[in-house]
C-alpha cells in the first residue's frame, strides 16, 4: 500500500526500559542497527501494526509493554535512489511512518527474536537514549532524530539522557 506521493505507510517502535534506555537491534547477517518497524497492512490501524511488528520482530506481547505515546504527525523519510525499485507499480520512494514510545515492564527473559521463521534481527542490547542517532543508516537519521526529540521528556531517564537538539 503506497500512497499517493510515494510513500509506504509503517510504524517505528522506540522501547525504553527503567533506566531510559532503548532496544537496539541488528538486522540478521548485518552490521545495520535500527529499532523495531515495519509496514502497516491495509486493514490495520497504526497501533495494530505496531504490536504485530512488536511481537514479530522482539516476541514481545502487549502485557510486556506499556503504550506512552505516539508521534503527533507522520515522519517520513526517502530512500536513495539506488534503492528505489523502479519496476514496482507504484513507485516506493521511501516510508512514512507513525512512531510509537514504550516502556518495558518484563524483563530481559521475555524477548524472542526467533518468535518468527525468518528473524529480523539476531542481536539487541540496550543503548543509552541518543545513540542510536550515531549508529543508524543515514538515510533515516532526521526521522530519529525528531522520534527522539518527540519522545524524549516521557522517557524516565533518571537523568541519563543527553539533549541532542540538533543532528551531528
Amino acid at each position: 500500500m503506497i500512497d499517493s506521493d510515494g510513500f509506504r505507510p509503517n510504524v517505528g517502535i522506540i522501547l525504553s526500559n527503567l533506566e531510559g534506555k532503548v532496544f537496539w537491534a541488528r538486522r540478521c547477517g548485518q552490521d545495520a542497527w535500527q529499532f523495531p518497524q515495519g509496514g502497516i497492512q491495509g486493514d490495520e490501524t497504526p497501533s495494530e501494526a505496531m504490536y504485530r511488528e512488536l511481537f514479530e520482530e522482539t516476541g514481545l506481547l502487549p502485557e510486556h509493554v506499556e503504550l506512552i505515546s505516539s508521534t503527533s504527525e507522520w515522519l517520513r523519510y526517502r530512500l536513495p535512489k539506488r534503492m528505489i525499485r523502479k519496476n514496482t507499480d507504484p513507485v516506493c520512494i521511501g516510508q512514512k511512518q507513525i512512531w510509537f514510545i514504550l516502556r518495558m515492564l518484563g524483563n530481559d527473559a521475555d524477548f524472542n527474536l526467533n518468535a518468527m521463521e525468518n528473524p529480523e534481527f539476531d542481536h539487541w542490547c540496550w543503548v543509552d537514549y541518543w545513540q542510536p542517532m550515531d549508529e543508524v543508516v543515514f538515510f533515516k537519521r532526521k526521522v530519529y532524530q525528531k522520534a527522539l526529540a518527540e519522545f524524549e521528556h516521557l522517557v524516565i531517564s533518571q537523568g541519563k539522557t543527553k539533549e541532542r537538539g540538533k543532528l551531528g
